[in-house]
């Protein structure tokens, strides 16, 4: 007797990323226990921008945090409708988030999310979603650069369209001591600069910021951008 049953299509998965002010943290991790997300990583960072607007979203100067989560895309709008009932949605300074898709992931990851599609009451429940995957709007620019040079970069990218960022502390690691690789020493104290953009808005970005902070400067910067394709605002959808 042959098994006509269809094999189960591996689920679509995304990184979301919420950047909300640090004293909100427990609202989003709150969030993630109730809805079981299983992969979620936290970070402590800084704001860069400083107008009325960019404060409105969350994502003006102060003490960050920066959430990092791999979930199924048919999760994804019922993830950021909790986050925002729980914010509140006149909640000013509430943040933003957005999705970048994944090219690969490993295999026992991805079993994993194919299991839980069984188990999740709220995930039977939820109606087919439409594709959330469209035109490519935004970007994420992602910059590496040695320690101290955040606020002169941030000035340069402003000039040349960045609305702002946010800045996370880390410090390269090698595993033969301190090494060079592409000429940058890989040990050093670094920040990363994270910038949301639009798309057309990319390019003269990046230039700008890898002529004075790129490879061959003091800052030895590495920059490269990843496609966003969901942005929005935690208390009002920016698109």
């Amino acid at each position: 007797m042959s098994d006509d049953r269809k094999p189960q299509a591996s689920p679509l998965l995304k990184f979301l990323v919420f950047i909300i002010d640090w004293s909100k943290i427990k609202v989003v991790s709150s969030v993630f226990e109730t809805e079981q997300v299983r992969f979620h990583f936290i970070t402590k960072a800084r704001g860069t921008a400083s107008s009325e607007i960019l404060d409105l979203l969350g994502i003006g100067s102060s003490e960050k945090a920066v959430v990092i989560c791999l979930e199924q895309e048919v999760m994804i709008p019922l993830l950021l409708k909790e986050v925002r009932n729980k914010l509140g949605v006149h909640n000013a300074g509430a943040g933003i988030a957005f999705t970048v898709p994944l090219s690969s992931i490993h295999l026992p990851v991805l079993q994993v999310f194919k299991n839980s599609v069984n188990k999740n009451t709220k995930l039977k429940d939820l109606k087919e979603s439409k594709k959330m995957s469209g035109e490519i709007k935004h970007d994420l620019i992602i910059s590496i650069i040695n320690q101290g040079y955040s606020d002169e970069f941030m000035t340069v990218a402003r000039e040349a369209g960045a609305a702002g960022g946010t800045v996370i502390n880390a410090r390269g690691l090698a595993n033969q001591g301190p090494v060079k690789f592409f000429g940058v020493s890989v040990q050093d104290e670094k920040e990363i600069i994270l910038m949301v953009t639009n798309r057309d808005k990319k390019t003269p970005i990046m230039q700008a910021v890898s002529q004075s902070y790129g490879i061959n400067s003091e800052a030895e910067g590495v920059i490269f951008s990843l496609p966003v394709d969901i942005l929005t605002g935690l208390n009002v959808n920016i698109e």
